[in-house]
């Protein structure tokens, strides 16, 4: 591989439109200053950073509906506990009902899993996880009760809170009204009342939410004995009781195959992470059930290279590095689904020999399409059927799900992404006051594939975080909402830190890049062979540059927002995070 670039070299502008937050006992960063503010009460109540992120997940489901999140969806995370040492990923991604087989889908003449927009969205339900994997991290390394940390939540869905730009932006959709008007009674009383979106500022209430909300909280009032005898009355309403039963009646209402079953075997888990060495640091994160490998296989094809060299978000810059992520597609495409019920080569395909291999295949132009899947040691055929590329623009990530980090005083770290039940996409639920999550959609109708459809399985979600250590101690945490663009804005946002010495909140304002030449793990898998999204931060003269290399630019606003980095210095013990402007994404501290 030739690649010249020294000519390409440019300044970069680091500065900010926000300050770095810093603090000392404790640090927030989310999507929302009110989903902040949820985690910081717990923090300054005396909870830790698991009673924080618990709050604010809890939270966001009531503040960022809008965001593509839902509490009856799932959410994924990485944590480290101080106490103990432990640091591990967390799965509350739902899994497919007993009823999903293939050959549902098969007999209704359908090839893809469909959502909305349109009236099939009931046929992706997935179980419910994100609650669970709350009441996981809160039952084992929480302090607080679980009317303590709804108890932000709460307010906000009963008393209301200010509407505010992007939520009252996204709600005047015409997509969104639309796909509540399929499901009557829907969410149009409650997002259009008196038939309009409220007012930016006006106060905006849901009260079948709260509903469900206080129905946990009796739960765990009635429990006799401990806080944890609590958290599992609560659970089990949830799960088992009847917060399931409306679950369950709502699916078979409208169609949909998820039962109270499912709902009942669900398990949150948590589970060891898979890791990379780059740049003198660890990078930990979730397995091939999420797109997760797709940062690690990167960094570990650029780890080869002298980024510095190339100049920050230089032509040369942005077309290796998109070129290095196609080939990370490619893999993911081929070879990652969820690894209890496929056989992924995960070691092969994180070994550094074959990094460098598959970095052989990057040249002076871009590669005009998906290129092939690599080889790694231990790799077995599976057929992949061609994907037709699909006429028209791509989107941009501009929606996206919703991120939040906290770390507390004592070193506690946690991340977390939760999302599901786009309006746009799903139905909501009149008796729970929310949407249902839609994800079996990323499923594949080949049972031969890794994430070919299984009843209980996984899908190979889009929801990433990353946990960053240095010398055995967690020091960073990244996340950065935004679909096939997660990884690749997380991607960004680590070269931004460890290779370019940025500070949070430069390198989550710096301006972003995403490939779309891979096909959209979303319905109906949108496929845009050699487009590039550029967001219109970059100058006309890098856009230029790039499309004489062979990529066909696609200027947009966002290549992922909500993005957060936190930081902790093990030395001194400072605390400090950047929040993404893109969206009214907030961190605090004290």
């Amino acid at each position: 591989m030739a690649i010249h670039h020294q000519s390409e070299h440019t300044e970069v502008d680091h500065s900010t439109g926000r300050p770095v937050i810093r603090g000392r006992n404790g640090i927030v960063s989310t999507g929302h200053y009110l989903t902040s503010m949820a985690a910081m009460r717990q923090l300054l109540a005396g909870g830790n950073a698991f009673d924080g992120a618990v709050a604010a997940c809890l939270a966001a489901a009531v503040v960022e509906p809008t965001a593509s999140y839902s509490l009856a969806a799932e959410g994924v995370g990485m944590f480290f506990h101080a106490a103990s040492g432990q640091l591990s990923a967390v799965s509350g991604q739902g899994v497919a009902p007993r009823l999903a087989t293939i050959e549902t889908f098969r007999s209704r003449g359908l090839e893809k899993i469909p959502t909305g927009p349109g009236p099939e969205a009931h046929l992706s339900f997935t179980v419910p996880g994100v609650v669970a994997a709350c009441f996981r991290l809160l039952d084992t390394y929480g302090s607080k009760t679980l009317a303590e940390v709804l108890a932000p939540a709460i307010d906000y869905a009963e008393q209301g809170f200010p509407m505010y730009e992007t939520m009252h932006r996204l709600l005047g959709s015409p997509d969104t009204k639309a796909q509540f008007d399929l499901y009557p009674p829907g969410g149009t009383d409650v997002f259009y009342p008196g038939g309009s979106v409220p007012a930016v500022g006006e106060r905006f209430v849901q009260p079948q939410l709260a509903a469900t909300l206080r129905l946990l909280v009796q739960a765990e009032a009635n429990a006799s004995g401990s806080r944890r005898d609590g958290l599992q009355a609560a659970r089990m309403v949830f799960y088992e009781g009847e917060i399931a039963r409306r679950i369950a009646t709502f699916s078979e209402r409208c169609g949909g195959l998820l039962r109270r079953d499912d709902l009942a075997t669900y398990q949150a888990r948590i589970e060891n992470p898979i890791e990379i060495r780059f740049a003198g640091h660890s990078v930990h994160t979730q397995s091939t059930w999420s797109q997760a490998g797709v940062l690690l296989q990167t960094l570990n094809m650029l780890g080869h290279l002298d980024l510095s060299a190339l100049g920050h978000n230089s032509p040369a810059y942005v077309h290796t590095v998109t070129e290095a992520l196609k080939l990370a597609f490619a893999d993911r495409e081929r070879y990652y689904g969820d690894p209890e019920f496929a056989a992924v080569p995960i070691d092969g395909l994180l070994d550094k020999t074959y990094a460098a291999q598959r970095l052989q295949g990057i040249g002076e132009r871009a590669c005009p399409e998906l290129p092939l899947a690599g080889t790694p040691s231990g790799a077995t055929g599976v057929s992949i059927s061609p994907q037709p590329a699909v006429a028209g623009v791509p989107e941009a990530a501009e929606e996206g799900t919703t991120h939040l980090a906290v770390i507390d005083g004592d070193g506690n770290m946690v991340c977390m992404t939760p999302s599901g039940g786009v309006f746009r996409k799903s139905a909501f639920a009149p008796e729970l006051g929310c949407t249902l999550s839609t994800r079996s959609e990323m499923f594949f109708l080949d049972p031969d594939h890794p994430n070919g459809l299984q009843p209980g399985k996984r899908p190979r979600t889009t929801l990433v975080n990353y946990i960053v250590s240095k010398d055995a101690q967690p020091v960073m945490t990244f996340g950065c909402p935004g679909g096939d663009d997660q990884a690749q804005a997380n991607l960004q946002l680590m070269l931004n830190v460890l290779v370019f010495g940025m500070d949070p909140q430069q390198a989550v304002e710096a301006p972003r890049f995403s490939t779309q030449s891979m096909p959209n793990s979303f319905y109906p898998r949108a496929y845009h062979p050699g487009v590039v999204n550029l967001e219109t931060g970059f100058p006309d003269a890098t856009a230029a540059a790039l499309a004489a290399r062979g990529h066909t630019i696609n200027r947009v606003g966002a290549c992922g927002t909500g993005a957060v980095i936190t930081q902790r210095d093990p030395d001194t013990g400072i605390l400090a995070a950047g929040a993404d402007p893109r969206r009214p994404t907030y961190a605090m501290a004290w």
